[in-house]
């Protein structure tokens, strides 16, 4: 199950997705749909698992970009190796 908070930086509305390595990733809290195929952006699947493709209106999936992609303070939150 997925939930809802605020990004701490921007106040951006958030979901976060458990990816299927088990964390926690924070994603833009707007569904866009996608082709799947190789495309320029990479979406979140509500199931965790991650696609390449390219937004189109009428796509066959549904997922979610991740928010680090879009926050202007994504740099802020990046662990440090």
């Amino acid at each position: 199950m997925s939930n809802f908070s605020t990004c701490r930086s921007c106040g951006a509305r958030i979901i976060w997705i458990k990816t299927v390595n088990g964390k926690a990733m924070p994603c833009n809290a707007e569904p866009l749909t996608f082709n799947r195929g190789g495309g320029p952006e990479t979406f979140v699947m509500e199931s965790g698992k991650v696609e390449r493709g390219k937004r189109d209106r009428d796509g066959e999936l549904t997922g979610y970009i991740s928010h680090f992609a879009t926050c202007p303070n994504a740099s802020r939150h990046r662990r440090r190796k």
